[in-house]
């Protein structure tokens, strides 16, 4: 791999850039445009002196020129020569200015035509940079400074642009042209703007650097330290964005703090380097002392730190210059040159060196007329140079390790110098006007794996770049005298943009993870718009131009653009893949193309199986010692391997198979058994025919790469083959291509056995493979069954005759590793199709062998025959039972239907499962079914003989039936197939404790769907086991009930009502009408717990609103016996639900009813809205007892309440009764017709309040009282009739139903609008004593007051009969019927 130049940012607008720079020039006249391009071609043609060009560049030279010629701008092409550019490191900045203007282009994203993201720079401000009259601009740099933020990871916060100007000035700017900072360090003109950032050490013992611009005048060098002028520049920034934003005048800054220093004893100096601090180790030291002092000289103290400063001219050459820093002892040989040297620091007062910060034109112009004060330089004297008065050094750049710079001069020389030492070590001739850069390279890491120092840190190899714009190339020098290791052949303007310095802000804290994203040397080239950055492999420094490695690498480079490119035709591969690799010479790299070239998917079988068959023959031809033997090893196991595909691909394609006649003598038992296990066999078909989606690319039909192939499998060093069983999706695919066509009847089966035993593979690892593919593709056995069945038991029977399959020293009377191992298989498959006729046949192959092995010794051993055979009845029941468990739980959900995907079992999954894992597999497609408890219990009680008879009935009124009525007798038929099959594991009082458990749990997981707890109610009411129903309701309420029931008590004691569907959302986590359904079915909960728990104490709940669902003996109920098939007695697992019922202990019958009380009122409230505290109504010991834990003995309430807290009570319950009157008074329904049996309308509403009063020691008659008047009350007099026979005070009911009475004959004789003549004269002869009573009752009070006379009537007469004689108001209800009786004969009339 050799260097390599490519282009990383597009520049834009860059003809606009030029005409706006050059636009005063575009005016000249036509003459002195010509004479521009006459200079411009003597100066072209003058490096022909030199020597150095030939015929070539010749043609270069005048391609470059007609180019030029075809620019449309009046300009000459080298514009770019005239500007002042600068390039910052992270290439999100360029600058480029020409006298008084500047233009800034920033980086910008875009897409190009190809759709790829490509950065491009733009420009974002131009303008003129000039404050003062006749000043330009003279240097540029543009440093990026980093972010402080915690979460930056080395990209720069912003980047300031610093101009230097022939006026003396140096100014800040923003990348928006925005002025930050303006001062005059000196009065002569800025020759040269350098900064130096912070670079991590790479060695322990290198000094660490600070950060710092260095500006050079043509007498005096200033240094401004890195972090003040970081923290100035980034004040300066913030207070201009809030003058900004303010609308307020700019605060001017302080100056900045610097160090000046007066050159001496140089002509002329053009360009400078600051090396930085450096201090001379005790030789050096030692030396100086003895030459500038003499014999006698002493040397005391330690060495003083100095910063080292070089610069470029003449007279010298090239000068050193040493500046002492902080308070360190001087030398004593040489006090002279360190009083020369010391150390001062100017720093100005606010008010010097300032301009341009929105001062009005008056005071700027007062500010021209008067100079800033300058502060003199301290003196600093050369310490030694390099003289050659003939030769002007004319640029420095500095290396980036700081021991090294490149120097170029007037003579068209580069020369290179060591710093540390002083001296000139290598020289280049023939460049004039060269531009320098340096590029550090990092070792690889694949390299540093070869390196005999692979255990130090990774290398760095430090390149010289040399752009010669006279010859239009551009070459690459190794360091220090390394050759030229990369030349590139580029336009003759272009411009060598090279910063030397990273981001400014940095230190050995921040940098701490950071990866700095700049780019070291780049190539600015105007024609194009292009810029480009060199890549230069870590490799071409180790050696010369004949490196073996470089030449391998370049080699590999070749072959993998071969590989990639997709029109390479199959010969021509072969051949450039074949030299490849016989050229290359280092081992590791041949490895790694060989590899490449076998990972190539376009790459024909035959193609790799020649490259690596000539690439073998090389290697046995060379000598043992010289060949790497991992390597020869790679090449006879890839050739092996490719023999292997080939063969098994030519077996697969071979048209003529097997006969299997000389099995069906062996596949007798197995047809037997198909037959028996047909039906269900087509009906799970049927089912898991169902369409969906898949990929092609996941299809088993897709064919097997070689690449592949090779993956897969792995030689060992004693020619064994191995699968390597990464993914199992591989794992199939090399499976089908495989067996596949064996168990098709495709491919020849004993052939591909003894083609794969010879190759070396494991007969284990091929029976696996087998087996994988079988139960893989369970759709496309079961399409034939019969026929891939039989190639099945062919290829079991060769694999296991192959050598190391079945041990010949196994014992009869153990299990078969052989066997275990499809058994294992089987059990662990959920394909329970194939798995089944899988044991079948391997049952049946199993029989055969250990029949032949007994014929073979003569002799029977049936203690092995059943040991062996017994394991595989057993697998065999067990994946029936499971095929048909399977087939019922893949019947598809009803439309609309929850429960997530399809739940797959094995015999593995059901064992893991426990002996509950059966029925909770039953119990989850119980609820994907929606199915009713009713309809289950029916289908778990159908007797053996009704059964039939009932199922023929259905078949003969099928066809008048529709087709989601035989898919419901269908299920039925499975689901009662599958509890024959698991008598026990199904019974019925554990299916439906599970499906009890599965509904509330998914309840659990949406409370927003009461119907799933109800149905978890109706499963548990069916159970008639009541241990089990005991335990299954205790641990509902503990796990799932009690926290959401406490915490709707504690909401509605809060707001006292029923609380709104926001607050029931937030504190119980269900809306309102949840909450009233969850409080129903709590009160469910507990009044199963306490019937059942009564009927286990002999104690029966006298609660009778609610049906009785337990059983009604009253001896003493024995605890179930739970069982398990015995196929099914290994199960291992968690415990079923049942048993856990089971442990439960038993509840306090006390508890449970004062929950009951508590939960029956809330639901109570929020059915009829009813204001009420709920805790409110009990007292402090009622209080303390809610929500315990309902197997302990709390303390109670006893004895007489409170009758404030009765009438309390007392209250609440009439306010139930009256608003249950008010609901079940609906228009639309008629008054005969029967109240449903839940909600608001339920008919035991009246019945559960006065229970409740009997239980809160309210007066049941009172209850009784008010309904009866609140029935009158709202019209129901046929209700209110039979609700008055439960009534036992009949005189005050008479009294209140005598006041009602007048009120309604109120209303029809006086505020009745439609009054009758009759009723006006019967008014006019009442007695004078009921005609008062009958004004001054209200009618307003009744809810309805049109009932009819005749309900009046009847009314009346109840009154009479309940009245006796002696009553005080008997009197009055005669006048009443008598008033009635002639209003009813009136209204007759």
């Amino acid at each position: 791999m050799s260097c390599s130049l490519y282009e990383f940012c597009r520049l834009q607008e860059l003809k606009t850039v030029r005409d706006y720079l050059f636009q005063n020039q575009g005016k000249e006249s036509a003459e002195e445009k010509n004479q521009t391009a006459e200079n411009e071609l003597s100066w072209d043609t003058s490096d022909w002196e030199s020597g150095w060009d030939n015929g070539d560049n010749k043609e270069e030279e005048s391609a470059s020129s007609a180019k030029a010629e075809e620019e449309p701008s009046g300009q000459s092409p080298p514009w770019l020569q005239d500007c002042t550019v600068s390039l910052s490191p992270c290439a999100d900045l360029l600058v480029v200015a020409r006298e008084q203007k500047a233009a800034f282009l920033s980086a910008k994203w875009r897409t190009d035509d190809g759709g790829r993201e490509e950065m491009t720079l733009a420009v974002s401000w131009s303008g003129a940079l000039c404050t003062e009259e006749g000043e330009r601009v003279s240097s540029v740099i543009a440093i990026p400074l980093a972010s402080q933020k915690r979460s930056s990871t080395g990209r720069p916060d912003w980047t300031c642009v610093v101009v230097g100007f022939t006026s003396g000035y140096v100014r800040f700017y923003t990348e928006s042209g925005v002025l930050l900072l303006a001062q005059l360090l000196h009065v002569d003109p800025v020759l040269r703007l350098k900064c130096r950032t912070y670079e991590i050490p790479r060695h322990p013992g290198v000094t660490e650097q600070h950060e710092e611009l260095s500006i050079l005048y043509p007498a005096a060098l200033v240094t401004i330290d890195g972090f003040s002028l970081f923290q100035s520049l980034r004040a300066c920034r913030n207070q201009v964005a809030r003058a900004a934003a303010a609308g307020s005048d700019v605060v001017p800054p302080p100056p900045l703090a610097y160090k000046k220093w007066g050159l001496q004893e140089m002509d002329t100096i053009v360009d400078h380097s600051s090396v930085g601090v450096m201090t001379l180790c005790v030789f050096d030291q030692m030396k100086n002392a003895s030459i500038l002092g003499g014999f006698n000289a002493s040397v005391k103290g330690s060495p003083p730190a100095m910063s080292q400063f070089v610069t470029v001219g003449s007279g010298p050459y090239t000068g050193f210059y040493y500046a002492v820093e902080g308070n360190s002892q001087p030398l004593l040989s040489h006090v002279a040159l360190a009083v020369a040297s010391k150390l001062t620091s100017a720093l100005f007062n606010a008010a010097s060196g300032w301009l341009g910060w929105n001062k009005n034109k008056n005071e700027e112009e007062a500010a021209q007329k008067q100079k800033p004060k300058v502060e003199p330089a301290t003196p600093l004297g050369i310490r030694f140079g390099l003289p050659d008065s003939r030769r002007h050094g004319e640029s420095i750049c500095l290396s980036p390790c700081n021991t090294l710079a490149g120097v170029t001069d007037d003579f068209g020389r580069v020369a290179l110098l060591d710093l540390m030492r002083g001296v000139t070590i290598r020289m280049w001739k023939g460049y004039r006007d060269a531009q320098l850069g340096w590029l550090q390279v990092q070792e690889e890491r694949g390299d540093r794996e070869f390196s005999p120092s692979a255990s130090l840190p990774r290398r760095h190899a430090l390149f010289l770049i040399i752009y010669a714009p006279r010859r239009g190339i551009l070459e690459v020098w190794a360091m220090q005298r390394g050759p030229r290791v990369g030349a590139f052949t580029v336009g003759k303007h272009c411009r060598l943009l090279y910063a030397g310095y990273h981001l400014m802000g940095v230190n050995s804290v921040t940098s701490q993870g950071w990866q700095l994203h700049t780019q070291q040397v780049c190539l600015l080239d105007p024609t194009a718009g292009a810029l480009r950055t060199i890549n230069i492999p870590f490799h071409l420094a180790l050696s010369d131009k004949k490196n073996e490695r470089a030449r391998d690498m370049h080699l590999l480079k070749r072959l993998s653009a071969v590989l990639k490119s997709r029109d390479v035709d199959p010969e021509t591969l072969e051949r450039e893949a074949k030299g490849a690799l016989l050229e290359i010479k280092h081992p590791a790299i041949k490895k790694q193309a060989l590899e490449s070239l076998l990972s190539n998917r376009s790459a024909p079988v035959s193609c790799l199986t020649n490259v690596t068959s000539a690439l073998h023959d090389a290697l046995q031809q060379q000598d043992a010692e010289e060949v790497e033997a991992s390597l020869l090893q790679l090449c006879s196991s890839r050739l092996k391997l490719l023999q292997l595909y080939a063969d098994i691909q030519q077996l697969r394609s071979d048209a003529n198979t097997e006969g299997c006649s000389g099995n069906q003598d062996s596949l007798e038992g197995v047809e037997e058994e198909l037959a028996r296990v047909g039906p269900t066999l087509q009906r799970y078909a049927r089912l898991c025919s169902k369409p969906s989606v898949s990929f092609a690319q996941d299809s088993p039909d897709t064919p097997l790469s070689a690449q592949a192939f090779l993956t897969q499998l792995e030689c060992a060093e004693d020619g064994e083959v191995k699968v390597n069983r990464s993914s199992e999706a591989e794992w199939n695919q090399l499976g089908n291509f495989l067996f596949w066509g064996c168990l098709c009847g495709q491919s020849p089966t004993h052939k591909v056995c003894d083609t794969l035993q010879l190759a070396g593979l494991r007969p284990q690892q091929l029976l696996s493979l087998v087996m994988s593919v079988w139960l893989q593709r369970e759709k496309e056995v079961l399409q034939r069954p019969v026929e891939t069945v039989r190639n099945l038991h062919t290829l079991l029977i060769a694999l296991s005759n192959m050598d190391g399959a079945v041990d010949e020293s196994w014992d009869p009377q153990s299990v078969s590793p052989w066997w275990q191992q499809v058994r294992l298989t089987c059990i662990q498959s959920h394909n329970a199709a194939a798995a089944l006729l899988a044991a079948l046949v391997a049952h049946s192959a199993t029989k055969t062998s250990i029949t032949s092995r007994a014929d073979s010794k003569l002799h029977s051993e049936w203690e092995a025959v059943s040991l062996e055979l017994e394991q595989w009845v057993v697998c065999v029941r067990q994946l029936e039972d499971v095929l048909v468990l399977q087939t019922l739980l893949l019947v598809p959900s009803p439309q609309g239907a929850t429960g997530g995907a399809v739940v797959q079992c094995s015999i593995k999954t059901l064992l893991e499962g426990g002996t509950g894992g059966i029925a909770d597999s039953v119990s989850k497609w119980v609820f994907r079914q929606s199915m009713a408890p009713e309809r289950l219990k029916e289908i778990l009680q159908r007797k053996e003989t009704g059964d039939k008879k009932e199922q023929k009935e259905v078949g003969d009124e099928a066809g008048e039936k529709e087709k989601s009525q035989e898919e419901a007798d269908e299920t039925a038929e499975l689901l009662l197939a599958v509890c024959q099959r698991f008598p026990d594991s199904l019974s019925p009082d554990l299916l439906f404790a599970h499906c009890s458990w599965e509904y509330v749990v998914q309840w659990n997981k949406d409370p927003e769907e009461p119907r799933y707890l109800y149905s978890a109610m109706e499963h548990l009411k069916v159970i008639s086991s009541p241990h089990i129903q005991l335990g299954i309701s205790t641990m509902m309420w503990s796990t799932f009930i009690v926290k959401r029931f406490s915490a709707a008590a504690f909401l509605m004691e809060k707001v006292g009502k029923a609380p709104k569907d926001r607050l029931c959302r937030r504190d119980v986590g269900m809306g309102d009408k949840a909450m009233t359904s969850f409080l129903g079915c709590c009160v469910q909960l507990l009044q199963i717990l306490m019937e059942v728990t009564g009927l286990l104490v002999k104690n029966q709940s006298s609660l009778s609103f609610i049906p009785f669902y337990a059983d009604s003996a009253m001896e003493e109920v024995p605890a179930p016996e739970l069982s398990v098939e015995e196929a099914w007695s290994g199960a291992e697992g968690p415990a079923s639900i049942a048993e856990l019922a089971l442990e439960q202990r038993g509840v306090h019958y006390p508890l449970v009813q004062h929950h009951w009380l508590l939960a029956s009122l809330m639901h109570a409230a929020m059915s009829f809205s009813v204001k009420v505290k709920p805790l409110g109504l009990f007292d402090s010991k009622g209080k303390n007892a809610f929500f315990r834990d309902l197997t302990t003995i709390q303390l109670m309430p006893s004895g007489d309440m409170d009758p404030g807290l009765i009438s309390v009570r007392q209250e609440f319950l009439l306010r139930v009764l009256t608003g249950w009157v008010q609901a079940i008074d609906d228009p639309s329904c008629p008054a005969s017709a029967p109240l449903p049996s839940d909600g608001p309308k339920a008919d035991w509403w009246p019945s559960l309040c006065i229970d409740l009063g009997s239980l809160l020691q309210v007066n049941p008659d009172i209850l009784r009282r008010h309904l009866v008047c609140e029935l009158y009350n709202q019209g129901l007099d046929p209700r209110a009739e039979e609700a008055m026979l439960q009534v036992e005070d009949k005189d005050v009911l008479g009294s209140q139903l005598l006041v009602l009475t007048g009120q309604r004959l109120s209303y029809s004789l006086l505020h009745n609008q439609n009054q009758t003549h009759a009723a006006m004269e019967l008014l006019a002869r009442l007695p004078p004593t009921l005609c008062t009573w009958l004004k001054a009752m209200d009618p307003s009070e009744l809810r309805c007051p049109l009932v009819s006379l005749t309900e009046t009537s009847r009314l009346v007469s109840r009154l009479t009969e309940m009245l006796p004689e002696n009553h005080a108001q008997y009197s009055l209800a005669l006048h009443l019927l008598e008033a009635v009786d002639v209003l009813s004969l009136s209204a007759g009339d």
